[in-house]
């Protein structure tokens, strides 16, 4: 019994192949190649309402039936509990986990996202929009380096927030982040992408 997981190579996709090598489950991959516009077909609408990647199928869900999961936080929070791992059962560890997976799901995605969007359209028509969403995703980035100067990881231990977080950090040239700039960020993702389990999320075929 294993897990699907439906997705493309993006950092959405990214976080949650992290994850499942991170604990261990063991999982295969169906390919949504979305420059083909395959997340609009029918089969994929059954499990993603939304039409976005990624999204899971868990064979064995919590009622030993099958379960599918869409939205890529939504699935973070389903593997930890399924594991127990990366995410407290109870109390404040939990509260700060979860505010950093929401922070990322609002900001540290959406921002950077429209930087790769601005960069892709005519030059005369993205000076307004780039400069909007570039200065916001500094910001995202300070904040990230203020929240790293006080510990090795976002929300104390190693959780999905740090997954979730790691995976549009990954993408840092592409929206024009020198994280030389951001030192605290530096070292988090430098240790964070020497674990095995990482390596292995991030190479997985995805596309």
């Amino acid at each position: 019994m294993m897990i699907q997981l439906y997705a493309w190579d993006t950092p959405n996709g990214r976080k949650i192949s992290v994850a499942l090598e991170e604990m261990g489950l063991t999982y295969r991959v169906e390919p949504v190649d979305i420059t083909k516009g395959r997340q609009f077909e029918p089969a994929f609408l059954a499990i993603s309402p939304n039409n976005r990647i990624p999204a899971i199928v868990d064979a064995e869900g919590p009622d030993g039936a099958p379960i599918s999961v869409f939205e890529s936080g939504a699935i973070l929070v389903y593997l930890a509990e399924k594991t127990g791992r990366f995410l407290p059962a109870t109390g404040r560890g939990r509260v700060q986990v979860m505010e950093w997976l929401m922070w990322q799901m609002g900001g540290f995605g959406p921002m950077p996202g429209q930087v790769h969007h601005f960069l892709g359209v005519d030059e005369k028509d993205r000076a307004y929009g780039l400069a909007r969403y570039q200065k916001e995703t500094h910001r995202l980035y300070g904040v990230l380096d203020r929240r790293l100067a006080e510990g090795a990881f976002v929300a104390g231990e190693l959780s999905i927030a740090d997954f979730a977080i790691l995976a549009w950090a990954w993408r840092h040239a592409r929206h024009r982040v020198d994280l030389a700039e951001y030192p605290n960020v530096k070292r988090w993702y430098e240790t964070l992408m020497a674990r095995p389990a990482v390596q292995r999320g991030f190479s997985v075929a995805l596309s």
